[in-house]
């Protein structure tokens, strides 16, 4: 029996090296398009490859997943984050966890899991064909014909379609009768257009809160100020959350900051009257009491705030105040677009869920054509859960 795989990424190589180990007697054999299998485990998590997160329940491990949530939990429930490290050390590589839950490689080099899945592979005789681009698949009997530019079809018993975000896998799917959830991006950043922040490049919070109130979406997390913008990871996943939304709005719209999420507006009232006790005689701009906030950022807000420089903590009057806790805990932006993040690389959108049967991941529309990672309407946060999805 032959068994194909349309796609060399994670969920491809994975599925290959899975269906090669439950069968091996079939003929397993990878299809790509580029020049080299798994590109995106290369640059994955800066260079390091986010493996999975350290989160073993099915169902709170469903949470991180704007889409496809229910879907996933009885898959979650066969293999889950426990499942992989265990895959991944039985053959040789060493993981670790972070204190924020993300697994990743001891040698911090996701070279390590590319070797471990190519050199598993292999060793079992899963055929990886590069430079193969399909260019349609039609039925064949009870199987399919792979159709290839300027190559002879390749016939397939079992077909599992694992493209990612790409159109062609979109095509196929749909010639062969499935609906398609429309794409947009998930996990980006967002423009600001406002150059007084923006000249803050490189300054960041370890603790924010971000919301969408259009939207009512809020998330936390560290917030990074950019060239263009505001990222960090509680921006990225606040835009997964809202992706198909904001994508609905242009990429336009309201965003509120929480600078200083550890602060109520009465610890705020009595930080104020200790500066204004202790400290009196010096400038607000020179005496900065909230040590989250740089000094960069503390005299952008005052200066958002409509605080004077040469205003002094005893001349901070009533109306500067309530202006002030605006600006730290309620700061207004508005978002005119997505930013330049370039790691922005996961899709909202897909073959439909409910045309999919989760216990085996095979089509509902199609016999013997079966779906894996990002090609199906499922997308996760940062942290891990998107390659989680993958294996």
């Amino acid at each position: 029996m032959n068994i194909g795989v349309i796609g060399g990424g994670a969920a491809g190589i994975f599925a290959a090296i899975r269906c090669k180990e439950l069968y091996p007697d079939c003929h397993v054999f990878v299809l790509e398009r580029g020049a080299q299998v798994l590109t995106k485990v290369k640059i994955s998590g800066g260079g390091r490859c986010n493996v999975t997160h350290a989160c073993y329940d099915p169902k709170q491990l469903t949470e991180f997943y704007p889409r496809g949530a229910k879907a996933l939990r009885s898959v979650f429930a066969r293999f889950h984050p426990g499942h992989t490290t265990d895959w991944f050390r039985s053959r040789g590589v060493s993981l670790k966890t972070e204190p924020d839950g993300r697994i990743f490689p001891v040698s911090d080099d996701s070279q390590t899991i590319i070797d471990c899945l190519l050199g598993t592979a292999r060793s079992l005789g899963v055929g990886i064909l590069t430079k193969m681009p399909v260019e349609s698949v039609s039925r064949d009997g009870d199987g399919f014909m792979i159709h290839l530019a300027d190559r002879t079809p390749i016939q397939a018993n079992r077909l599992i379609l694992a493209t990612g975000s790409s159109p062609v896998g979109y095509e196929i799917a749909a010639c062969l009768g499935h609906s398609i959830v429309p794409p947009v991006p998930s996990l980006f950043t967002f423009t600001i257009p406002d150059p007084d922040l923006t000249q803050l490049s490189g300054v960041s919070v370890a603790d924010g809160i971000a919301t969408l109130p259009t939207l009512k979406l809020k998330q936390s997390g560290p917030i990074l100020i950019t060239h263009w913008g505001i990222s960090g990871p509680g921006i990225i996943k606040l835009s997964a959350w809202g992706a198909r939304e904001l994508g609905a709005l242009g990429y336009e719209t309201q965003l509120v900051v929480n600078w200083l999420p550890g602060y109520t507006p009465e610890k705020l009232d009595l930080r104020f009257k200790s500066m204004r006790q202790d400290a009196g005689a010096k400038q607000v701009r020179n005496a900065n009491p909230f040590s989250p906030l740089s000094i960069r950022l503390w005299q952008y807000l005052l200066q958002k705030a409509e605080i004077a420089d040469a205003t002094t903590w005893a001349t901070l009057n009533k109306q500067m105040t309530q202006r002030l806790q605006n600006a730290l805990v309620q700061s207004e932006y508005k978002i005119a677009g997505r930013g330049q993040f370039k790691d922005e690389f996961v899709t909202a959108g897909g073959v439909s869920l409910n045309e999919i049967e989760f216990k085996t991941m095979q089509s509902r529309i199609c016999p013997n054509l079966f779906f894996a990672g990002e090609v199906i309407d499922i997308d996760g946060i940062t942290g891990g859960f998107n390659f989680q999805n993958a294996w």
